[in-house]
């Protein structure tokens, strides 16, 4: 514990140990019921004046805090309207509310992904330029979920990131036990490296993964280049990627569910070291002792001095 203002602390030392010793003598003469009330004034004033001191004590603060990338599906399929007014504009909108609600020591970064991944926005803590990057995606392309991983992490770490050969160790990321990964996708994996695999990755560098699947299991058919398509929800995939690094796979067949999703995230809460003031908790206390001593000249006395 410390005090803004330590000059109080001999002080408030001083007031105690003459209570003290006020008490000892006074009860031996008066009687302790007659010198207590007396006593708990006393007391009271000692913790007062600490409260002038302003004390201080560093706790451990449990907060919402580290990485967060959300990594888009900008495939084809992701215009499908099953989910309106189609897939990736639904999650659009879900991730920019999913942001402006996030407190500023969760650093956000956006990846856009079809058959290979771009960084469209570094995590930081400008939110308002993580909506215009969110805002600004469009659909193209096939999807590598593979891809969308090994981007994701190379977004974290700083450099890029890629699946080590066959029979070749696993790259060393380092551990990154504070960021989490946003999987926003209908998950029909259409090629690219091993999506599995590239979650595995992610596990050994202490990062997880939340896969929400965008679309319904049923599906619906759409039209890329002039050919008619069916697309639907890959959830098995989805969830077996979820369950790689110990996150969770959320299905998000509309609009409301998406939402749902977005705010059921499991999100790293770390304990950051946080000076708190305690000079409400004293002062509460020293009101405490004033009533009590009160209360007992009351009963004993029939008068309040």
């Amino acid at each position: 514990m410390s005090f803004a203002y330590p000059v109080m602390v001999p002080v408030a030392l001083a007031v105690g140990l003459a209570a003290a010793w006020g008490f000892g003598r006074l009860s031996r003469v008066r009687g302790w019921r007659r010198v207590l009330p007396t006593v708990l004034f006393l007391v009271a004033v000692v913790f007062l004046l600490m409260g002038v001191g302003r004390p201080q004590a560093t706790l451990g603060v449990p907060r919402t805090s580290g990485t967060v990338i959300l990594a888009f599906d900008v495939s084809n399929s992701m215009a499908a309207p099953d989910v309106p007014p189609n897939r990736l504009a639904a999650a659009q909108a879900a991730a920019v509310a999913f942001v402006r609600s996030q407190p500023d020591t969760v650093d956000i970064g956006v990846v856009a992904f079809s058959q290979g991944a771009l960084t469209t926005h570094a995590p930081g803590a400008a939110r308002a330029e993580t909506v215009d990057a969110i805002n600004r995606l469009r659909v193209t392309g096939g999807t590598s979920l593979g891809n969308a991983i090994l981007g994701s992490l190379t977004a974290i770490v700083g450099s890029p990131v890629t699946l080590p050969e066959s029979g070749a160790a696993a790259p060393d990321l380092g551990y990154h036990g504070h960021a989490t990964i946003v999987l926003l996708t209908d998950g029909e994996d259409t090629g690219g490296p091993d999506a599995l695999a590239a979650a595995e990755l992610a596990a050994s560098a202490g990062v997880h993964i939340e896969t929400v699947g965008v679309g319904t299991v049923e599906g619906v058919t759409v039209n890329i280049d002039g050919y008619q398509v069916a697309t639907a929800l890959d959830e098995e995939l989805l969830a077996g990627i979820a369950a790689a690094t110990g996150g969770s796979y959320h299905r998000a067949a509309d609009a409301g569910a998406l939402d749902a999703a977005y705010r059921g995230l499991d999100l790293r809460t770390t304990v950051e070291p946080s000076e708190v003031e305690l000079t409400g908790a004293v002062v509460a206390f020293a009101l405490l002792l004033l009533t009590a001593g009160a209360l007992l000249t009351i009963h004993w006395s029939g008068r309040i001095l």
